[in-house]
């Protein structure tokens, strides 16, 4: 039986799009052009910071963050806000509450993450970012925490997001179900690998979760 679902953050509660778009204005090439260079670099399975190397070479992600920073103090930069939420979000979290279960976000993102989050009441018990812990997926230690937090059994946690390598096998392997989201570039990637019947459930949004998860019994 599921008694607690966590859930990542980017593609999965959160639509990168914009942020990746001030990138692209940011470093002077057209959104465009910036996108379809990330697509390609996620096929070629490299990392998506070779984008940015690509577009400028040399970058430095955290030195080019602090800039912008400093240049731009109150501006979301590479942040996200309310308008950034994926629409199924809340009524998806709304009836999985309703169903009795636990609600956690825990994901791979920045300390400044976490209020971002919480400014957004969402219906979820705990929000725990990445940078806080001092450990990210896909180590298992990540997923240690995310038992710890839990307070159940492993076999009791559902993590969903949109990746084989950073949640769906790290998470089976710490023991727990896992759940692939088909969003986002790497969601969509990763669905159509033969892996990806690797996840408990692949899921084409939120809103499909609460009645896959009320037929597990």
């Amino acid at each position: 039986m599921i008694r607690s679902v966590v859930f990542d953050v980017g593609e999965t509660l959160i639509d990168e799009t914009r942020i990746f778009a001030r990138w692209a204005d940011r470093l002077g090439v057209p959104r465009l052009a910036f996108f379809g260079l990330m697509g390609g670099m996620l096929t070629q399975g490299r990392e998506l910071t070779d984008a940015f190397r690509a577009v400028k070479p040399g970058f430095d992600l955290d030195a080019e963050s602090a800039a912008w920073r400093a240049e731009e103090p109150h501006s979301l930069r590479e942040s996200f806000d309310e308008g950034d939420l994926y629409p199924d979000v809340r009524p998806a979290l709304a009836a999985l509450r309703g169903m009795g279960l636990q609600l956690i976000i825990a994901g791979n993102q920045p300390l400044s993450a976490a209020p971002a989050l919480e400014a957004m009441n969402l219906p979820v018990e705990q929000i725990h970012v990445s940078d806080a812990w001092g450990v990210a997926k896909p180590d298992p230690a990540f997923f240690t925490r995310v038992g710890e937090v839990a307070g159940v059994g492993h076999g009791e946690i559902l993590y969903v997001g949109d990746r084989l390598d950073n949640d769906v096998v790290p998470a089976q392997e710490a023991g727990m179900r896992a759940a692939l989201l088909r969003r986002g570039m790497l969601g969509y990637l990763h669905a159509g690998r033969p892996d990806a019947r690797r996840a408990d459930v692949l899921l084409d949004g939120l809103d499909e979760l609460p009645e896959w998860i009320a037929e597990q019994g």
